[in-house]
């Protein structure tokens, strides 16, 4: 069975089943139990209305649930209550899905957490790296949301900013290449913008467009990892990066300056600058100034520690980063590279040996490794 077909189908079966009257909880768990049964007979007697054949049986397999539960008081459904089997209209419900789990009953990390499990399709393990949590920590997240949201009503005022938090995250991801959903996310998130006027939108936007004009020059013909420094710039995308940085400009003319945005304009200057060396790393590191005043995250500072030491050296760079905690995501890749800059090539080498046992996915971790036995070999010479 086509795992991309599923992906695309499962957010407008999902959204069926709750405009139909599913509790959300229910709603996936039916949907859950049309996948199994569509891997068991698809292969044999596939449909030729895929949508349509997963909301009749999700909803059924919801109505059989329901029907157990009831027994007491309700033995028998009527058939009406069933769909008619027939082609499903073809609507996109995926960014309304988005919207129903921003719901206000919820917290905004649990929010992000749920929609990113059930819209977005990512493991669970995946969101807790996103989050920087244990995997165990995610997984209860993500159990209380479901029971928080089930059976309550998805007629309040939604939460917009983690709506905007959730694509973000999903874009991540799928720029990551464990997951292709950086399109899609665009894709979503240029919904989003049509239909809502706010700078935090399309600042959102423009820095999805301007990351995904890089994506083609970041891996290898081998898959291995490229760096920015060393990204081939005449394959970037010249009309995404035109496109994000129209749509940042006129973001920030409005004056609302906001994380998205800013990160937008870090963006935007990698992707001005003709070569690696002729990058304005001075305003990069204004730029995570005023990101680290919006978010205090640590992986903003992490970031900024790289930034300062191409503006100010690598010993500035090594003591901003003195100042963060050693266990964060990437701080001894980080401190990796600013002691080989600084001539620490011993230093340097047994970091990037230790960064790669720390690394998320296969990709880093051979680059990583492929930097440390660079680094000895230089020595050894």
């Amino acid at each position: 069975m086509d795992e991309a077909l599923i992906r695309s189908l499962t957010p407008g079966v999902l959204g069926a089943l709750v405009r139909r009257g599913a509790d959300f909880a229910a709603a996936e768990d039916a949907v859950q139990d049309a996948l199994i049964e569509a891997i068991r007979v698809w292969p044999a007697d596939p449909p030729r209305d895929a949508k349509g054949w997963l909301v009749t049986v999700a909803w059924r397999k919801f109505l059989d649930v329901r029907r157990a539960e009831a027994a007491r008081r309700r033995r028998e459904e009527s058939v009406d209550e069933e769909p008619t089997p027939g082609p499903a209209a073809s609507v996109d419900d995926t960014l309304q899905l988005y919207f129903l789990c921003a719901h206000p009953s919820l917290t905004p990390s649990s929010a992000a957490a749920l929609t990113l499990r059930a819209v977005g399709g990512l493991t669970t393990r995946q969101i807790a790296q996103a989050y920087l949590v244990p995997e165990a920590t995610m997984a209860q997240r993500i159990s209380r949301a479901k029971r928080t949201v089930s059976g309550v009503r998805f007629d309040q005022p939604c939460d917009v900013a983690t709506v905007l938090r959730v694509l973000y995250l999903v874009f991540n991801e799928g720029y990551s290449g464990d997951v292709d959903l950086a399109a899609e996310a665009i894709r979503l998130t240029r919904q989003l913008a049509a239909a809502i006027d706010h700078p935090e939108v399309a600042g959102l936007l423009a820095l999805m467009l301007l990351h995904h004009a890089r994506r083609a020059t970041r891996t290898a013909p081998d898959g291995g990892l490229v760096p920015l420094a060393e990204q081939d710039r005449s394959r970037w995308d010249t009309k995404s990066i035109a496109e994000g940085v129209e749509i940042l400009q006129a973001a920030l003319a409005r004056d609302r300056l906001g994380e998205f945005q800013a990160q937008a304009a870090i963006a935007a200057l990698h992707a001005d600058a003709p070569t690696a060396g002729e990058t304005d790393w001075v305003q990069i590191v204004e730029w995570y100034d005023e990101l680290a005043g919006l978010t205090d995250s640590p992986i903003v500072r992490l970031n900024r520690a790289v930034a300062v030491g191409e503006a100010d050296g690598p010993r500035a760079g090594l003591a901003a980063l003195a100042e963060l905690d050693g266990s964060l995501p990437r701080h001894a890749a980080v401190a990796a590279y600013l002691h080989e800059r600084d001539g620490d090539l011993a230093t340097a080498a047994r970091l990037y040996a230790e960064a790669a046992h720390k690394a998320a996915n296969l990709a880093e971790r051979d680059y990583l490794t492929r930097q440390a036995a660079r680094l000895n070999t230089a020595r050894a010479r």
